[in-house]
């Protein structure tokens, strides 16, 4: 029988039709408009799976309200280190959407931003005790400068009256409030970055191709197997560089590229549910983004928080998210996805990480033995009024957090969002998970770099990208008057409080 697999070339193949790639995507784009991209997508559609509304916390993750990136050590000091770091990803992240709507390549910023006030809400004498510490470590940070705290039980009740409602004057609580926070329709803001890229030359996107496998040539380049899921035709790209960004799907991914940077990794899948409120009263009486503290033992994704959200044009209300275990590694897997995953290089990191995280197994061990019962009582700690009637269970994303080799440890298990890339730079993968999404433009920015060496340095990129990220090369946080300038720019532009 003939050969009818379809051949292609490209310099760059991108895996997975998320943020990620929408954003190294058009990055590359603007940096260099006659470079040739592929985009296969194993989906029907862009952004169904982590980027969608519905599977992610939507937060503009500044570092505002999520108390897990400001930990407090043994001594009582809190790390602010990593909460700074985060808020100037966001503003570059902010500073490039804020050049997509100015250009046209995006539509109206409200379809995928608008401003929430993001609040870190706590109560008990310990707990007020580490905000107070943490909001004197934060404020005196010119990114966190807008930062207000407070105990006053009237005060909290204008910041957030649902949470305040039916709670006894009496409970020691406190709350930080930053008016500049946002929410963020990562799915929407994929969408439209793809629907402009395909209308450019160069670029093609596939939906419902599923790449099987891929191996490095002789002379550096890439050949991925792909199937086309709807017809059975198959294909064979050929690419110079290679973006694996395909959320809980990277990790098999990138044991197919069988590359020494690889070696060794592992992934334990975290599944996630929302309680959703229908009740068009209570859902008015909230406008904010209110974030408490997570559970011993719980991933970063899981620390509960009561958002005011907007998804496809409706204000909604949601709990959570509740955290449970599938061996799936995607919303839309395979229950085999966890076993397969087992190499002979990666057991041991794996029995290592799991034999030290015995509070992680048994917190999801309790939330998937959770009752709608006991969902209702947790969130009558953020919401004391809340009746059971007014809320439904609503399915969330899944989630894939790294485990990896520690000489030390054997393994250890890694919360936050990981980029492996091979010593030739010809392919990067990108695993893990929050704060992901809000600091997509910063990942794949250090990505490039990393990939595209003899390129950034360029004059001609050089400037492109300060054109696209004004603070390019500079630190916000170090830089006080230059912050200010960026964020009431990116605020007018993007419609949000400055």
């Amino acid at each position: 029988m003939p050969d009818t697999t379809i051949r292609t070339n490209s310099e760059v193949v991108l895996i997975g039709a998320g943020i990620m790639s929408a954003t190294l995507g058009l990055i590359l784009k603007e940096l260099q408009p006659d470079i040739k991209i592929e985009i296969y997508e194993r989906l029907d559609r862009a952004a169904a799976e982590s980027s969608d509304a519905w599977n992610n916390a939507g937060t503009g993750h500044a570092a505002f309200c999520e108390l897990n990136y400001t930990p407090e050590g043994l001594d009582g000091s809190i790390d602010a280190k990593k909460a700074i770091s985060i808020a100037e990803s966001f503003e570059v992240s902010r500073q490039f959407w804020a050049y997509l709507v100015q250009e046209n390549k995006v539509p109206s910023p409200e379809n995928f931003i608008k401003s929430i006030p993001h609040i870190s809400f706590v109560w008990g004498e310990k707990n007020v005790a580490y905000l107070k510490k943490r909001f004197t470590a934060l404020q005196s940070n010119p990114l966190f400068k807008q930062m207000e705290f407070s105990t006053d039980f009237s005060e909290l009740k204008k910041w957030m009256p649902l949470v305040m409602e039916g709670r006894p004057e009496t409970e020691k609580v406190a709350a930080t409030s930053m008016a500049i926070g946002t929410d963020v329709n990562f799915g929407e803001l994929t969408r439209s970055i793809f629907s402009h890229l395909t209308k450019l030359e160069g670029i093609t996107i596939h939906f419902n191709h599923e790449v099987q496998k891929l191996k490095q040539r002789e002379d550096k380049t890439w050949r991925i197997k792909i199937t086309d899921l709807a017809f059975g035709q198959k294909r064979k790209s050929y690419a110079n560089f290679v973006f694996i960004g395909s959320g809980g799907g990277s990790l098999p991914l990138l044991e197919k590229a069988n590359v020494p940077e690889g070696k060794g990794y592992g992934g334990f899948p975290v599944s996630g549910q929302w309680l959703k409120c229908t009740n068009p009263e209570v859902i008015a009486k909230h406008q904010a983004k209110v974030y408490g503290k997570a559970s011993v033992g719980a991933p970063p994704m899981s620390v509960p928080h009561i958002d005011s959200r907007m998804i496809n044009g409706e204000k909604q209300l949601l709990f959570g998210p509740f955290a449970g275990f599938s061996t799936r590694f995607l919303k839309n897997g395979s229950y085999s996805d966890l076993p397969l995953s087992i190499k002979p290089d990666n057991i041991i990191p794996m029995l290592a990480a799991g034999i030290k995280n015995i509070p992680l197994t048994k917190y999801l061990i309790d939330q998937v033995r959770q009752s709608p019962k006991d969902r209702i009582t947790a969130l009558r700690e953020y919401v004391p009024g809340a009746r059971s009637k007014d809320w439904i269970l609503e399915r969330a994303g899944q989630r894939v957090q790294v485990i990896k080799k520690d000489e030390k440890e054997g393994g250890i298990l890694e919360f936050g969002t990981e980029v492996i890339t091979t010593a030739d730079g010809s392919l990067s993968v990108l695993l893990g998970a929050s704060p992901g999404a809000s600091t997509a433009v910063s990942i794949m920015i250090d990505l490039i770099g990393r990939c595209f060496k003899n390129k950034i340095t360029t004059t001609e990129w050089q400037e492109k990208l300060k054109i696209m990220i004004p603070s390019y090369g500079q630190n916000l946080n170090e830089e006080p008057v230059l912050l200010e300038k960026i964020r009431k720019e990116t605020a007018a532009v993007l419609k949000l409080n400055n």
